[in-house]
């Protein structure tokens, strides 16, 4: 039933720029989930902006994500490949040791860590064009 769905998300433009964009990944794995029946990771936390071609861009306030993440007992966190310098110079070691920290550029590399066993996509197929 799922193809048959018509799926519109609307994100406000009238929101605080920093509060919205770093949720893109989060709101892909959750609909990859909801339309292929697999549930995502429950000891996973991510973060990352999203592009329509599937880049994971940088976000920030990344320290107090992890250190959030952290706090709530979450074991690893997706977080974007360009911030990993920002981790290394500004998360705390301790903090650092405690989370495996999975740095993903693509969101292809989302989907492979926030499912178990890994989501791997496929490449798409054609469709017969309707006439």
């Amino acid at each position: 039933p799922a193809l048959t769905w018509d799926i519109h998300i609307h994100l406000p433009s009238g929101g605080v720029p920093k509060d919205g964009p770093s949720a893109g990944v989060t709101i892909a794995v959750a609909l990859l989930s909801l339309l292929s029946g697999r549930t995502a990771r429950a000891d996973t936390a991510m973060t990352g902006e999203l592009t329509l071609r599937g880049l994971v861009l940088p976000i920030g306030g990344v320290k107090e994500k992890l250190l959030a993440a952290r706090q709530a007992g979450v074991q690893r966190v997706i977080v974007p490949s360009r911030n990993m310098p920002d981790v290394l110079a500004d998360v705390p070691l301790a903090i650092r040791n405690a989370l495996t920290i999975i740095p993903v550029s693509r969101l292809e590399q989302v989907f492979a860590a926030a499912f178990d066993p890994p989501y791997v996509m496929e490449p798409p197929t054609l469709l017969p064009a309707r006439l």
